[in-house]
């Protein structure tokens, strides 16, 4: 293992180390808006799909990386027929029979309650329930490749609460509280990584779609991560940490979490997708598919905050049942 990597480490320094790696490869990023995560970690990369504020990202690779070729694509992670929608626009990429690496970067973190068209708590939806359809109905394509990954950008905000299989929709917003919903959403995160890992990963039993695609499809690799407490991206946009910040020690509180009482170490974007670089492509994690990562390297749950809700192939199942209800299709695998 890499055992010198740490919360330092940038993506620049994974990317020279894993350069054969990452040659050639297709990759697709969800949130790729210039200055978020999912920008630097495109950039650091030179590969990205994904209009709009978008299109900055892509002419910044073109001019950084001519030599790359992108595509963007719209995705609205919180409404399921636009889900549908772009799934289908991949589906239709004759010129890309692969993708050999899916990085869920896309998200929302803390906003007020709302729900999405489809009346799910909006947090739930994106970080979610979006990423779990869109995932699988391009699951063929990512399947066609001989080495694929998929990345669930999780969070060690996942400390702030399990899935509420019983109030996953906080009761209408009579129990809403934003940041263990954004917990929930998380943990739903890890929990489908793992799901991932459990039926189509090197342990899994042999199933329709990987046999229907050999002998191109390789074992798919999925894992969750924690990038690090990221003050520079749009992402925490929609707070004011002067009155958010309690908040969110008051929930940590309520759980008996460390993080209530210590001080949040911030990293450059640099330094927070280093973990992205690290889960999508680096080698030495082609047998702990499932992992949650965290500083480049698989958390170690007696030092990094990884909850057991997190990790629990019972909750996982669960929440692949749930999700396949409430986005009204199945997923056999």
């Amino acid at each position: 293992m890499a055992s010198w990597y740490n919360a330092d480490t940038t993506a620049s320094t994974l990317v020279d180390d894993l350069a054969s790696e990452i040659k050639d490869k297709v990759i697709l990023v969800t949130g790729v808006s210039s200055g978020g995560l999912g920008a630097t970690f495109a950039l650091a990369v030179a590969k990205a799909r994904n209009p709009g504020k978008t299109k900055e990202t892509a002419n910044a690779i073109a001019q950084s990386s001519p030599h790359v070729r992108t595509r963007a694509l719209e995705l609205d992670l919180g409404s399921l027929a636009k889900v549908r929608e772009a799934a289908n626009q991949v589906n239709s990429w004759d010129h890309v029979p692969a993708i050999d690496v899916l990085v869920n970067n896309a998200g929302i973190m803390a906003v007020p309650y709302s729900v999405s068209p489809d009346g799910f708590e909006s947090q739930l939806a994106t970080n979610h329930l979006g990423p779990f359809l869109f995932t699988n109905l391009i699951m063929e394509k990512i399947l066609a490749s001989k080495s694929p990954r998929v990345v669930n950008v999780s969070s060690d905000g996942h400390r702030l609460g399990p899935f509420r299989f019983d109030d996953y929709n906080f009761h209408g917003g009579d129990s809403y509280n934003k940041w263990r919903a954004y917990g929930q959403s998380k943990t739903a995160n890890m929990l489908f990584a793992l799901s991932l890992a459990e039926k189509l990963g090197p342990k899994s039993g042999p199933h329709a779609l990987a046999e229907k695609l050999k002998p191109k499809s390789g074992l798919l690799l999925a894992f969750s991560l924690h990038p690090g407490v990221i003050t520079q991206t749009s992402l925490s946009g929609s707070l004011d940490w002067a009155t958010d910040l309690p908040g969110l020690r008051d929930a940590d509180k309520a759980i008996g979490n460390r993080e209530a009482w210590e001080e949040f170490k911030a990293k450059t974007p640099e330094q927070g997708v280093a973990t992205h670089v690290y889960a999508a492509f680096h080698p030495e994690l082609k047998t702990h598919s499932g992992a949650y990562l965290q500083d480049s390297h698989i958390a170690d749950p007696w030092v990094d905050t990884v909850k057991p809700w997190g990790t629990s192939l019972v909750e996982a199942e669960k929440l692949w049942k749930l999700s396949e209800k409430l986005v009204g299709q199945e997923f056999v695998y």
